[in-house]
């Protein structure tokens, strides 16, 4: 995993993504789910180009059900775009990193 993606539970969630400075997406994964895996490499390239413009993090759906469940994920890989605090945008499966660089960019 990249050095620039953060992996977060429950009690680094509020300090990573809430009282973040930029922008952050966050990706609610699982290791056995396929279309994860193969958006993890984006994710990973994705942090290292927004470094210091946006933060990527990265949720375990199994280690942490209730943030899952706060945030009603049903289907994984879930995207969830904050800024400020606030969830301003979602999305669920598989994305290029064109694509998600560019959904990033809408909120900085």
């Amino acid at each position: 995993m990249a050095g620039n993606i953060i992996h977060v539970g429950k009690e680094n969630f509020r300090k990573e993504v809430i009282e973040s400075k930029v922008p952050v997406l966050v990706d609610f994964y699982a290791v056995w789910c396929g279309p994860c895996m193969a958006l993890a490499p984006v994710l990973e390239q994705l942090a290292d180009e927004m470094k210091g413009k946006a933060k990527i993090v990265k949720i375990n759906v199994d280690e942490e059900r209730e943030l899952a469940m706060e945030f009603g994920v049903v289907s994984i890989p879930a995207l969830f775009l904050f800024k400020e605090g606030k969830l301003v945008s979602q999305d669920v499966g598989f994305h290029p990193l064109p694509l998600l660089k560019k959904w990033i960019e809408q909120v900085l």
